[in-house]
């Protein structure tokens, strides 16, 4: 995919569609909740901030 000529509000609503998806999952599927409340909180920290380290360089360097 050409990511390209997605535009402000493509790249908005494709995440708010993740979280969505994610909160239906916990809501649906019992197994994936305990695991999701048995990870501490602060993995899901860390990971966040991996994968927004790239996309936060590349912001700075525009």
């Amino acid at each position: 995919m050409n990511f390209k000529h997605f535009g402000f509000w493509d790249i908005g609503l494709t995440k708010w569609s993740v979280l969505f998806f994610t909160l239906f999952l916990v809501s649906a599927w019992p197994a994936f909740a305990n695991w999701v409340m048995g990870v501490h909180w602060a993995w899901f920290l860390v990971i966040a901030l991996i994968l927004g380290v790239k996309p936060f360089v590349d912001f700075l360097k525009k």
